[in-house]
Parts: C-alpha cells; structure tokens; sequence
C-alpha cells in the first residue's frame, strides 16, 4: 500500500477525506495539531476518527500559534455567532488563522518525506466555508509546485508531492453523504468553534451552522449535541 499524510482536523471534513484516502487503498499516517486553538475537544475527536478509520499511526504536534494570535480561534477574540448564510460567504471571518494551512501542509510535507509517502490529503472545501484563503484551489496548487521544489525528494526527482483535496468543490451536504457510505462515524467528530462548559456544541458558530445546513439538506441526522 502506498503511504499518505492525511491532515486530521476531528471535523467531519477531514475524516471524509481520511476515508476517502482509505478507499483509495492509501496506508495513512493521520496528522493533527494542539496549535493552541480554544479547545482541546477537537483533538479528542481526532484520535477517535483516526482509530475509527484504521489511519496506520496518528501523530499529535504542538505549535504555540496563540503566542502569534489575530484569530478568534487563538485569542481573546469573540467567535461570530448566529450569522446569516450571506454574512458567512462574506469576507474573510475572524476565525481564520493567520497562515494555518501552510503550517501545517510545511509540517505534513516534512513529515511525507520522512515517511517516503508522495501523496498528502487535505479537507480543503471552497463552497459551503468561511471564505478561508488557504482553501483555494490556486492555493492548493501553489503549494504543491513548493512541496516539489523545496524538498531534498523533489529536487532529486526521488518523489512527486501530490496534495490531494477530494472535497474542495463539494458543498457540505455531498461530504456528509460520501462520508456516510464510506462508513465514517459522524457522532465521533467535532465541528463547534466554542463548545459549552457541559461538551455541547453551541450550533450558533459559523462552523455549527454550515454542518447542521449540511446534514438538514442531505436529509440525514447530526449526531452531535447542540445547545441551538
């Protein structure tokens, strides 16, 4: 089996996309991060999806972005709630994290060279999203050109980095339904930017919000616990 790098979040993108890599017949080595986000509730989830989804290893890195801040996800910024579908797809949020994605795909790529693995999946998702700037295609693309030429296994023709994002022009509704009948366990993801003290979701976030769309138009129900 060829090895992959999934980036694992615990939200229901990212463990879609690790079903799908291991659809694809890809030995996936699960990445996620502790960067310092609001809550750890998300972390826990990861480590289920992974043992859940048979990921071959799941690797947890620590980065301190909240000593960076600028996101609401990494400092004492209030988290937008109750926001319209208009106001969601507008803009840039203040739940972004400055250059997120490209620390961790940098830390993921390292990783994949490691390993020997020339493929990395990413949830990336540019409809039914915040508006993210690092969820582009042309993002995507741009990073992979990178992968290939700062790397020892790039420049050496050792390897051909490939950043695979199976879900990046589907909209919520679709990821909920491929991750259905691939088997993935949504009562064990987390998607709420600022849960309750209790462990429910707040349903009011941006991140609530375009889940519960998502499953309410896939006709299906959301496992998870809301306050809203």
């Amino acid at each position: 089996m060829k090895k992959a790098v999934v980036l694992l979040s615990g939200g229901l993108d990212s463990a879609t996309t690790l079903a799908l890599a291991r659809s694809q017949g890809f030995a996936c080595h699960a990445l996620s991060f502790a960067y310092g986000q609001r809550h750890a509730r998300e972390l826990e989830a990861a480590k289920k999806v992974a043992a859940s989804l048979g990921a071959v290893e799941h690797l947890i890195l620590t980065l301190d972005l909240r000593s960076i801040g600028g996101s609401a996800l990494t400092a004492d910024i209030p988290v937008p709630k109750g926001r319209s579908q208009e106001e969601i797809g507008r803009g840039i949020p203040v739940t972004y994290v400055p250059a997120r994605n490209t620390i961790f795909l940098a830390h993921a790529l390292g990783w994949a060279e490691v390993l020997g693995a020339e493929d990395l999946f990413f949830g990336a998702n540019v409809y039914d999203s915040s508006g993210y700037p690092d969820c582009r295609p042309e993002y995507v693309e741009a990073f992979e050109k990178l992968a290939n030429l700062a790397t020892k296994a790039g420049v050496e023709g050792k390897s051909r980095f490939k950043i695979h994002t199976p879900l990046i022009r589907m909209t919520k509704a679709e990821i909920v339904t491929q991750g259905r009948a691939l088997g993935v366990d949504f009562g064990l993801t987390w998607s709420c930017y600022e849960p309750s003290p209790d462990g429910r979701a707040c349903g009011r976030c941006d991140s609530c919000l375009l889940r519960k769309k998502g499953f309410a138009e896939a006709g299906l129900r959301d496992p998870l616990p809301y306050i809203a």
